[in-house]
This record gives C-alpha cells, structure tokens and sequence, in this order.
C-alpha cells in the first residue's frame, strides 16, 4: 500500500512540474535572460583586474583590486579598478583631476586607443606599463602566504620535538610528501652528491602548483595554473635553474654529439632546439590540462542553462561532480608530474660521464 502511495506521489508530481513547465515556456523564453555560458567559462579562466564573486553587468558583486600604472609622460599612477565599474563601460578617454585618475567621454578629452578592456589606455605617443594588483597575483600572495604559515609551523615543529619524533598535526600531513619527493623524486633521478641541494627547489614548484591548482577548483577563485603567464614563468625558472649548474659533459653531449662529425650540422640544431622543447613541453601540459577541466565542469553545468529544463539537471551536476573528482585527482598528478620531469632535467644535466668499462 505505501509503495503505490508513494508511486502515484511520484507520478502526480512529475506531471505538475511537466505541465508547469510548459505552461510558463514561453513567457520564460520572453522573460528570462540568456546565461553566455562562454562568458562565465572565460571570467573564470582569464585573469581580472577585480575578483569576481557573482552576478552580471551592474549587479555583478565583485571585489576592485589596486591598479598600478606607470605612464611615460605621467608617471606612476595609483587607482582602484572600480573605475570601471566591472566591465560594463567601455571607456577610452582618460585624464587627471585633482592628482585622481578620471575616466571621461566627453568630446574635448584625449582619445587613447583601446588595449584591453580592464586594463588602463594610453596614446600612440605614450607607453603604459601595468603593474597592478590583478585577481592571478592577488591568489599567488595568499597561497605564498598560506604556504609559509605551512612550512614554518613544520619547521617550528622539528626544532622543538626533533626530527625523529612523532610527527603531529600538519607535520603528519607534509611529512611524508616531503619524503617522497626527497626519496622517491630528488634521490632517485637527480645524483646522490647533489640531490639535496634541488629538494627546497623541488618542494617549492611542487606545492606552489598543488595549491594553486586546488584553489582553481573553487568556483570564484582564480585560475592562476590555467594562465600562460604562470606556467610560462615557472618553466623558465626551471629552464635556468637546470642550465645554470650544467656540467661540461651535458654541454658536450649537445655541442659535439656522440655521432660520426658528418651528423652534426644535423644533431647539433636538434639538441639545441630540445633545450627550449623540455621546459615549453611542461608549459603546456600544466596549462592546457588544468584549463580544459575547467571548461568542461562549467560547460556540464551550463547545460541547464541551455536546455533551460530541469530534467537536464541530474545529468549535467552527475557528470560535473564526476569531472570535478577527476580534477582533484589531476590536480595532484600534474604538480607530481612537473615536480619529476623537472627533476630528470636537472639530473640530465648534471649526469656524470661514464666509460663504458664502468658501465659493464
């Protein structure tokens, strides 16, 4: 008897809500407005000079960050990006009042051509340098912030009890991290006499993209390793970092190949461009990875957006948290694989040369 109760219940209320929805389609279709889910994949990705929260256009509640601008004729300039009323004016005029910065229309200002649309114009004749406080470096402060808090709270830790103590609290959670990317990572690829040295450089690139990647997870957080700019720097730093300490012999295996002298002129140009490949290679993974997962989980729920039904929902929030799972886990195996293909450069390149009677 409750079975058929709740049955009929369940049948009653799918044909109220089905013919609720077609009752109100059309004067939903005229009344509500379309969500660009494009435009919402893209705030998220791309770097913001204020830190969106929620909403659009005037309602949009957002946090203005400090706009830093140096200019050739007018030096350097302090503002806030609420200036530009979160993107929903277009401005290209710009002139001082009273030692401030004001954003003008008017026909008598000065014309300044448009470079982007948050970001500060300037004339032909004069050069902007923007060093301002944007949403990608606002999040690299408070992860580089959270991370010391970490590491010196471990460190305190180890000064007090000693190393061979228990570990507790935060201690137990980085203790066997830390060991592994020692052991199983630094030790293991980079040789013994010099594998220590790269362990602080190794846990710096290792957690610095862990916790940036686990902060892009969250929906009004900033996307700082699914920016170029970012993966770009950190695979110059590694570039400079395994070229600086290189030894004769790696320089040696590039410059005079150990091939017949005729395959040089082909060998040499192809260990030279693969000195730029590796660290453009690392660039790219971290990127493009992190950057499509994000699409695919805002993509997934701006389904129902699209659809505008509700029974697109349970699908679209199954496979999202189903993606967003996946990228938890990639979030930790991107920054595990940065973490060891920079470690075998730098061991390729401080690799000793062997003869081959040793080798046997």
């Amino acid at each position: 008897m409750l079975k058929k109760l709740f049955f009929t219940l369940i049948i009653l209320t799918s044909g109220l809500l089905y013919s609720n929805n077609e009752e109100h389609s059309t004067e939903t279709k005229n009344t509500e407005e379309n969500v660009d889910i494009a435009k919402v994949a893209f705030e998220h990705i791309l770097d913001s000079h204020y830190w969106h929260l929620w909403g659009e256009g005037h309602d949009a509640v957002a946090l203005p960050l400090p706009c830093i601008v140096y200019s050739n004729t007018r030096g350097l300039m302090f503002f806030s990006s609420s200036a530009f009323e979160h993107g929903t004016k277009s401005y290209k005029k710009l002139k001082i009042v009273e030692n401030q910065i004001v954003l003008d229309e008017s026909d008598e200002a000065e014309e300044f051509e448009k470079a982007d649309e948050d970001v500060i114009l300037g004339t032909k004749k004069e050069k902007i340098y923007d060093f301002s406080i944007t949403k990608n470096v606002l999040q690299l402060i408070i992860s580089a912030i959270i991370l010391t808090l970490m590491f010196t709270s471990v460190a305190k830790a180890y000064r007090k009890q000693g190393v061979n103590s228990a570990p507790k609290g935060i201690q137990s959670l980085l203790e066997p991290v830390i060991l592994f990317i020692r052991d199983e990572i630094a030790r293991e690829n980079i040789p013994a006499s010099r594998a220590d040295r790269y362990v602080p450089f190794l846990l710096t690139v290792f957690f610095i993209i862990l916790i940036n990647n686990l902060f892009g997870l969250i929906p009004i957080s900033a996307n700082v390793t699914g920016n170029i700019a970012f993966t770009f720097t950190l695979a110059f730093i590694v570039l400079v970092v395994v070229h600086l300490k290189a030894n004769k012999n790696y320089w040696k295996h590039i410059l005079m190949p150990p091939a017949p002298v005729a395959l040089w002129p082909i060998l040499v140009p192809i260990e030279i461009i693969g000195i730029f490949t590796k660290p453009f290679a690392l660039m790219i993974r971290l990127f493009a990875n992190i950057t499509a997962g994000h699409i695919i989980v805002i993509s997934l729920v701006g389904l129902i957006f699209i659809f505008k039904t509700v029974w697109i929902s349970p699908v679209s929030i199954f496979f999202g948290v189903f993606i967003g799972l996946l990228e938890t886990f990639v979030a930790f195996l991107q920054a595990y694989i940065f973490t060891l293909l920079t470690s075998l450069y730098i061991g390729g390149a401080l690799e000793e040369h062997h003869h081959e009677a040793e080798h046997h």
